[in-house]
């Protein structure tokens, strides 16, 4: 019986190549929470302090990826008892993202019912000062993420949250328009309502793709029969079966198999072909692959 573990090189980390940009973007995103927090006091304007608070989570959600891809990428890579390292640490930081901004929702829709029955009169300048600046702020965060985020879950959650943060100073600085040349006091907690619901969806989103991963789910783009026909296709392989694929971290799949081969036939060729066919066809690039001979018994015993 024969195994190979792909002690092949991995590509660079894609969280770690953007790292200098989530960093220019939390630079941004703390600065601005900062100067928004203040004039949603002194404004007393709901809508802005809660865009604020979702701001929050662009600080908190890109602070914890930077901590996470700074870990990962110093304790990564089978050392001692850790196995495959703290890689994980990015999936948790993305979850946690998640939850803070069911938090942040949920306070933004409680706060803002409590003030339909109460409005305040909201001065429109200093909220559409703030807004104007904030929507500028997280479009240029958002093109240094983009393309980071097709290839980084901890990424995406940060681009995701400066998108949508967009989003909220676009509808902060709509509200701040109309109440500059209305009276309506009512428009201040009826756009943070709006912008709590917008929350929301964008907070499932993120938790259900960070738990997909933590749950070690086949990943979605990779199809398990067609690797499993791809590995039985190679010559001399006669049955494949115990296959499992799962997501490590972003940018990283991994499988396990057990591949029965005929008496005669070359081992490493077989684990050669193997390897190639499972990084150039599904892009899975660690593989520990178990050859059984045909005559062998007990590893079909396996039922889980």
């Amino acid at each position: 019986m024969g195994q190979d573990h792909a002690h092949s090189t991995l590509a660079a980390r894609a969280s770690e190549r953007y790292r200098p940009r989530l960093v220019i973007a939390f630079t941004l995103a703390a600065t601005f929470l900062v100067v928004e927090t203040i004039v949603a006091f002194v404004s007393r304007s709901l809508v802005l302090l809660s865009d604020a608070g979702h701001m929050l989570t662009d600080v908190v959600g890109i602070g914890m990826a930077l901590a996470a891809i700074t870990v990962a990428s110093r304790a990564g890579g089978g050392r001692g008892r850790r196995t495959f390292g703290l890689y994980r640490l990015e999936v948790l930081a993305a979850l946690a993202n998640a939850i803070l901004l069911f938090g942040v929702a949920g306070y933004v829709l409680w706060a803002a019912v409590r003030r339909l029955g109460d409005p305040v009169d909201v001065p429109a300048t200093p909220v559409l000062a703030v807004a104007a600046v904030g929507l500028v702020l997280n479009l240029v965060s958002y093109l240094l993420l983009r393309r980071g985020a097709e290839e980084s879950i901890s990424v995406r959650g940060a681009a995701l949250e400066v998108l949508a943060d967009a989003v909220g100073s676009a509808v902060v600085l709509v509200a701040a328009l109309v109440m500059s040349v209305t009276d309506w006091d009512w428009v201040d907690p009826v756009a943070a309502i709006a912008l709590g619901l917008f929350i929301l969806p964008r907070a499932a989103r993120l938790a259900a793709q960070a738990l997909r991963v933590l749950l070690q789910a086949a990943p979605p783009h990779i199809d398990l029969a067609g690797v499993q026909a791809d590995l039985a296709g190679i010559p001399g392989v006669l049955d494949v079966h115990d296959l499992h694929i799962w997501t490590l971290t972003s940018d990283m799949e991994v499988a396990t198999a057990h591949v029965m081969v005929g008496p005669s036939t070359d081992s490493h060729a077989v684990l050669d072909q193997a390897q190639q066919r499972l990084r150039e066809r599904h892009g899975v690039k660690h593989a520990t692959l178990q050859l059984e001979p045909s005559d062998h018994t007990g590893c079909d015993e396996v039922g889980w």
